[in-house]
């Protein structure tokens, strides 16, 4: 008996963040180049993007995050199909969608994803804002993340706070029914500051995580071209 839900590929990751500017599209980018590296067909896909910047050739809207996951990808596919609904205004997309007039449709958000499970060995989705970021109605992230059944790489930057941030969305995602598996949680060295934290929050994050979660801590250092994926992040289904 398959109990996949109906939108869910064999193999994929689903890629969050705590806060915004955490360097998430960065981390999936690695991510994704290190997954080709293996071997695998690797998908991207990202449901929907506001504050996308328009085509000065064409007037089309072009989210930047949708083109970096395609180019650490190798251009699979089209390009369209990577982020099929994309909005101007820096709105939740449902809200940048009314600025234009239009509507977020709910079922694209879950239907495109069939477009790269029919070519792809994983697919790495990246969701539009935070874990609990809305895409309207009483839609969630997670629950997308949920329907998807794919685990979760939690992505927050290595800066004073972030300790917070991380426990925090990962007790709302434990507690959230059905709550969707942990992978990795991604500390990125978003600047080259001097803010002391850098040097501690990792080990002082693993004192307060769960035990299952402690050896799931991944660091990525700044301007970081490469990332070494341990087991843990390969081939989850």
């Amino acid at each position: 008996m398959n109990d996949k839900p109906p939108h869910c590929a064999n193999t994929g990751l689903f890629v969050t963040g705590t806060d915004t500017d955490v360097g998430k599209t960065y981390v999936a980018a690695l991510i994704v180049r290190a997954l080709r590296a293996t071997g695998q067909r690797v998908g991207v896909y990202k449901p929907a993007a506001s504050g996308c910047r328009r085509d000065p050739a064409n007037g089309a809207l072009v989210s930047d995050d949708a083109v970096a996951l395609w180019e650490a990808a190798s251009r699979p596919g089209e390009l369209n199909q990577v982020c099929p609904q994309r909005f101007a205004a820096p709105l939740a997309p449902h809200l940048a969608a009314r600025a234009e007039g239009q509507e977020l449709d709910a079922r694209l958000l879950r239907e495109g994803l069939d477009y790269w499970r029919a070519q792809s060995d994983v697919i790495v989705v990246e969701g539009a804002g935070g874990l609990f970021s809305p895409l309207g109605g009483d839609l969630l992230n997670i629950q997308l993340a949920s329907e998807f059944g794919y685990p979760l790489v939690i992505v927050a930057a290595n800066r004073l706070g972030t300790i917070h941030g991380v426990l925090a969305t990962v007790k709302a995602a434990q507690a959230h029914s059905p709550a969707p598996p942990i992978a990795a949680i991604v500390l990125n060295d978003v600047t080259r500051d001097d803010d002391l934290s850098r040097t501690t929050n990792s080990a002082e994050m693993r004192r307060h995580l769960p035990r299952e979660l402690r050896d799931r801590v991944i660091e990525v250092r700044y301007d970081a071209k490469e990332l070494n994926l341990p087991s843990f992040t390969q081939g989850n289904r």
